[in-house]
């Protein structure tokens, strides 16, 4: 545990980050960012966790964007913009990390919650869900990244027409628009992410590095010089000992035993 806002546990080969502010439906200030580049340092510094689950403490929120009654206070200029540079390098370490995420949205993410949700590789709703950027409605935008994720993982039109509008999506709406991977009942919602989570940590988590590196930096590549990317990467797991392992595993008729 490294606050009472941002909670952590291991269970098996999976680290699991709970945001833990309920009462304040896990709203984001500048503590609880803070928090949560904390708490993931620890799970990513542990080399026994292998993939890393993202969740809200109760079922009304995963996190409902930012704290309101904070940002509403008039600070000076130059504190907005450190406060954005933070958001943006704490977002980014979630999106770059080594380590696979699972986002668990189990309630509202709304705001930065749906923008902490575009920087994870992998997501499941819970039917109850909603998520949304509806900052133009207060007078913002997405500043923590949603203004350029999104349009980069959804068609452009609808893209603008959810941040101009700032509508909230059903759970089933943002399946339909391929920002998730599955929808589930709630009561089912964090059995499937404990079993997908172990699925995907029994791979290589070398080759899981270093593949996140090629989709991550290569889609922002020219094909040619993504291409070449992706063999500098694939050069370096088939010179790792479990590409020896998993083709020697694969000829032996047995699992793999790769390495940690």
């Amino acid at each position: 545990m490294i606050d009472d806002a941002v909670l952590t546990r291991r269970e098996g080969a999976v680290g699991v980050l709970t945001f833990n502010r309920p009462a304040e439906l896990n709203t984001l200030n500048m503590p609880m960012m803070l928090a949560m580049e904390a708490a993931l340092g620890v799970l990513e510094a542990d080399s026994q966790v292998r993939v890393i689950v993202i969740t809200g403490a109760d079922d009304r929120a995963f996190m409902a964007g930012g704290d309101i009654k904070d940002l509403a206070t008039r600070r000076p200029t130059g504190w907005y913009d450190e406060f954005g540079k933070t958001v943006h390098r704490v977002f980014h370490r979630f999106e770059a990390c080594d380590k696979p995420t699972l986002a668990v949205v189990n309630g509202w993410a709304l705001g930065g919650g749906m923008e902490l949700m575009l920087c994870t590789d992998l997501r499941l709703l819970a039917a109850e869900a909603r998520i949304g950027l509806p900052e133009i409605r207060l007078g913002l935008f997405p500043g923590g990244g949603g203004s350029q994720r999104l349009m980069r993982q959804i068609p452009l039109c609808q893209a603008k027409q959810l941040m101009f509008t700032g509508q909230h999506l059903t759970a089933a709406q943002a399946l339909a628009l391929g920002l998730v991977n599955e929808v589930l009942p709630r009561v089912e919602l964090m059995p499937r992410a404990m079993a997908l989570a172990e699925q995907v940590a029994a791979m290589s988590p070398q080759t899981l590095k270093l593949l996140k590196h090629a989709m991550l930096h290569g889609a922002e590549m020219p094909l040619e010089q993504a291409l070449a990317y992706e063999r500098s990467m694939l050069s370096l797991v088939l010179d790792h000992p479990d590409a020896k392992e998993g083709c020697q595993a694969f000829l032996d008729k047995r699992a793999p035993r790769f390495a940690t």
